[in-house]
C-alpha cells in the first residue's frame, strides 16, 4: 500500500508581507490620527481631506524611500560580508575550515564524522562561502530587485491604507459625521488587517486583530485629545 506523501506547508513570502504590514499599518493609523486630530480642532471637511492627501503623498514617499534604503543596505551588507568570506577562504583556509567544523560540532558531530563533510564543502569555494554566509553569519543572499519592489510595495500599501479613513470625509457633509464613519471604517479595517496578518504569520487571528486595532485606536485618540486641548 503506497504511503501518503508528507507535504509541509511553510509561509515563504515573509519579506513581501513585512512590506505590506509596514505600509498598511502606518497608512491606516497615521492619516486617521491626523484626520481625527483635525476633526478635534473643528476643521472643515475640505481641510481634513486636503491635509490627509498631503500627508498620504509625503508619507508614501518617505516610507517607500525608507524601504528602498533598508533593502539596499541589506544588499550592500551581504556583498561586503561575501567578499570578506571569499578573501578569508583564500588567505586563511585552515581557519575557515575550523569555523565550518565549529558549526557541525554544534550539531554533535565528531571530528571523524566531519572530515569527509569538510573536504566536500571546502573543495568548492562557492559552496564553501555560501555555507559560511548562511551558517556562520546567518545571512541569505537578498534578491537584487528587492529594493525597488520593497519601495513600491510599502508606498502603495501606505496609500491604500491611508485612503480608508479619508473616504468618509469625502462622502459626508460635516466633520463630526465624517469622523464617526471614519472611526468605524478604520476600526474594522485595522481589525481585519490585523487578523489577516496574524493568519499569514501563523499567530492567533483574534489577537493580531485586537493588537492592531488597539495601536491604531490609541494613536487616533491621542491625536484627537491633543487637538481638542490646543484648539
Amino acid at each position: 500500500m503506497p504511503a501518503t506523501p508528507h507535504i509541509e506547508k511553510h509561509f515563504t513570502a515573509s519579506a513581501a508581507v513585512r512590506d505590506v504590514v509596514i505600509g498598511m499599518s502606518d497608512g491606516l493609523t497615521v492619516p486617521f490620527a491626523l484626520a481625527a486630530g483635525l476633526s478635534g480642532a473643528a476643521a472643515a471637511n475640505r481641510i481634513v481631506i486636503t491635509a490627509g492627501f498631503a500627508e498620504l503623498a509625503a508619507g508614501a514617499i518617505a516610507m517607500g524611500l525608507g524601504g528602498y534604503l533598508a533593502a539596499r543596505a541589506d544588499r550592500e551588507h551581504y556583498e561586503t560580508e561575501h567578499a570578506r568570506e571569499v578573501s578569508e577562504t583564500e588567505t586563511k583556509p585552515a581557519q575557515e575550515r575550523e569555523e565550518v567544523a565549529e558549526v557541525f560540532r554544534g550539531y554533535g558531530l565528531s571530528d571523524e564524522q566531519m572530515k569527509p563533510i569538510l573536504d566536500t564543502i571546502s573543495a568548492d569555494r562557492g559552496r564553501w562561502v555560501d555555507f559560511m554566509m548562511r551558517f556562520e553569519l546567518g545571512l541569505e543572499e537578498p534578491d537584487p530587485r528587492r529594493a525597488l519592489r520593497s519601495a513600491l510595495t510599502i508606498g502603495a500599501s501606505y496609500i491604500f491604507g491611508g485612503l480608508i479613513p479619508l473616504v468618509p470625509y469625502m462622502l459626508t457633509a460635516t466633520v463630526g459625521i465624517g469622523l464617526a464613519f471614519s472611526a468605524i471604517l478604520t476600526a474594522l479595517a485595522l481589525f481585519g488587517f490585523g487578523t489577516i496578518k496574524a493568519r499569514l504569520t501563523g499567530t492567533r487571528p483574534w489577537r493580531g486583530g485586537l493588537q492592531t486595532l488597539a495601536i491604531g485606536g490609541l494613536a487616533a485618540i491621542a491625536a484627537f485629545a491633543i487637538a481638542r486641548l490646543i484648539a
